[in-house]
């Protein structure tokens, strides 16, 4: 075919393509389905094999897997109807013509039967994933909405189970037990067990990640909103993050500001109190879905209908970042402008007594913004160069003073030292107001207040800026959020820690500490994706122990909500289940991960409960 010239062989190969379903001998169809694999993986936005029969060769091929299991069986053909899936998948993730070729072919009916499960969830992690990039079409919308109810309520359920599903199904079976041809898919045959469990985490966190893609195809376009305002799935979707090996995946944060931009959607989301704390937290933190946080809140409190249900609970928390100085996506005003906008906007009745709050605490909180938005920079304004100097000096002394109460174990001292100084502080000083914040935070994490240390050490970092983050204020940010259990934001401070002190020119910097490995290792265990599949596992093995009498292999799918489903490819007897975890330290941090990789000496298993950290005293 190469010898021919460039016209020839093109349709030659493209007549190929095209008559797929036609190949009788099992090794060549795989041999050619993964050769145009591999072309729609690497230039997914060709057309020269985006066509409309082909497409129909691809949809006949899956509804052969579906429907002729003895077939499917044969040879290698239980590859199939993964590589077919995944091709559409990739020509119709970019083009809107490929996406309408698609549909027109024929390819829904056999994606949605991949969805239900017919096969095993490795097939329905690609229909997942077409079924995404079908919707993201406007003119191949129009064909999916058809099936808009039964594809919400798919999407929902497997993003909901997929993570147990795949611990069972899966991750807790010895690698003999595992089906082979998922762990070819995973691993093309290299790297071991331990390539399994780091692969099988990718492709269940993507398996979650895509199915919020699609929901929230329907959600930006304000369509069944109500359906997705299931009260347990809401609880449970700002916990879907896609965990520390997949950080980049699509979350349930995206899923909730796309709720929260419809009118529906913000009365649902303001009823779930679990959920709006859960919102503050990671506003307060380093996690890339931050801002998206900060975005659904303000939403919240724009909505007249929603504002007074979640104003109090998210005040004590949008306190802290009325000084974020990155720069909206619109462009003009900071964050924390925009923050400072929306709650004081009911200002003026609160200052003349037309608005009271019930909580003492709500009232100083916006008493406080205002002092410090706007009482306080009118006054720094008017203020005389002599005054300035002045009022620069004297916040010295004060932090020096502090400084010597600290290191003299005077703590409560400390305390009052610097919170004197904040208040002599000119707004202008930058740097000093955020070491003294900072210096504050340490000082509460000695005192055992970790909620004041958190809010601390979040105002000296939202002075600092996105770019040039204060790096102790991220590291006594983790600590105090370790002390309160809350792991995904302690580890996500931590790695940004780690990364900042890499970056640092300063001798030494290129070293990870031992105690920030510690604490990296220690909530990397705990914001394991499949921690709760596990608990659930090994509570239900137990019961078995306990009780003889207990038979039922589903009864765990069944208390989960999940279909009690088997792969339509052989049931094989499964092992004790055993918990593989992937012992590979996985990258966190352009400059962190060549040092990870040299740095040896401290392993996942010296993360000991209820070790003592080393605390940066660092004054």
């Amino acid at each position: 075919m190469s010898k021919l010239d460039p016209s020839t062989g093109r349709n030659a190969k493209q007549s190929n393509f095209e008559e797929l379903h036609l190949i009788v001998d099992d090794d060549d169809l795989l041999i050619t389905i993964t050769s145009l694999w591999n072309i729609a993986l690497s230039q997914p936005n060709d057309p020269e094999f985006a066509t409309p029969r082909v497409f129909n060769c691809l949809a006949n091929l899956v509804e052969r897997c579906i429907n002729d299991k003895s077939w499917l069986s044969k040879g290698k053909n239980i590859y199939i109807p993964y590589f077919a899936a995944h091709i559409i998948g990739s020509y119709t993730m970019n083009k809107a013509q490929h996406a309408e070729f698609a549909v027109e072919s024929g390819v829904l009916s056999p994606l949605m039967e991949l969805l239900r499960g017919k096969i095993s969830w490795v097939e329905q992690r690609v229909a997942v994933r077409a079924l995404g990039h079908l919707c993201s079409h406007k003119k191949s919308f129009q064909a999916i909405k058809y099936h808009e109810n039964e594809i919400i309520t798919l999407a929902m359920k497997i993003a909901s189970n997929c993570l147990h599903k795949v611990y069972q199904e899966f991750l807790s079976l010895a690698s003999d037990q595992r089906l082979e041809y998922q762990k070819f898919l995973m691993t093309k045959g290299l790297g071991g067990i331990e390539a399994e469990n780091k692969k099988v985490e990718e492709w269940a966190s993507q398996l979650q990640g895509w199915s919020l893609y699609l929901l929230n195809q329907f959600a930006i376009k304000k369509r069944s909103i109500k359906l997705m305002c299931n009260d347990e799935f809401l609880k449970s979707l700002s916990g879907m993050w896609g965990g520390f090996g997949n950080q980049n995946s699509f979350a349930g944060l995206g899923l909730i500001r796309s709720i929260c931009h419809s009118e529906d959607g913000r009365k649902c989301v303001s009823n779930h109190q679990e959920l709006i704390l859960s919102l503050c937290n990671l506003s307060r933190s380093s996690d890339k879905w931050q801002f998206s946080a900060i975005e659904s809140l303000l939403l919240l409190l724009k909505d007249n209908s929603t504002r007074q249900k979640v104003f109090h609970l998210v005040l004590p928390y949008l306190v802290d970042l009325v000084e974020l100085s990155t720069k909206s996506s619109k462009g003009g005003l900071t964050i924390g402008d925009m923050i400072t906008q929306v709650l004081l906007q009911d200002y003026s009745k609160v200052k003349y007594g037309q608005m009271v709050f019930e909580s003492e605490k709500s009232q100083k909180a916006i008493e406080e913004v205002w002092e410090l938005k706007v009482e306080r920079r009118k006054n720094d304004n008017l203020m005389s160069p002599q005054e300035f100097r002045q009022r620069k000096l004297m916040v010295k002394i004060l932090q020096q003073e502090g400084n010597q109460k600290f290191w003299s174990g005077n703590v409560e001292e400390a305390v009052k030292k610097y919170q004197n100084a904040l208040e002599f502080c000119p707004m202008k000083l930058i740097k000093e107001r955020i070491v003294l914040y900072s210096n504050r935070s340490q000082c509460y994490l000695l005192l055992k207040e970790p909620k004041v240390a958190i809010s601390d050490a979040t105002r000296a970092l939202s002075l600092s800026g996105l770019k040039t983050p204060h790096i102790r204020s991220l590291w006594r940010r983790s600590q105090a959020y370790d002390m309160i259990e809350q792991g995904r934001e302690s580890l996500m401070d931590c790695l940004n820690f780690i990364d900042g002190r890499l970056g640092l020119k300063k001798k030494g910097s290129n070293k990870i500490p031992h105690y920030a490995m510690q604490m990296m290792n220690k909530q990397m265990n705990a914001t394991w994706i499949f921690n709760s599949a596990a608990t659930v596992l090994k509570t239900f093995n137990e019961l078995i122990v306990e009780d003889d009498s207990v038979h039922d292999e589903n009864m765990m799918s069944k208390t989960l909500g999940l279909v009690p489903e088997t792969p339509d490819i052989g049931k094989e007897p499964r092992k004790k289940y055993e918990n593989h975890w992937a012992k590979s330290i996985l990258s966190i941090g352009k400059r962190s991960k060549d040092v990870l990789l040299r740095q040896t000496g401290v392993r996942k298993d010296n993360a000991i409960e209820g070790k003592t950290y080393f605390q940066d005293k660092s004054i």
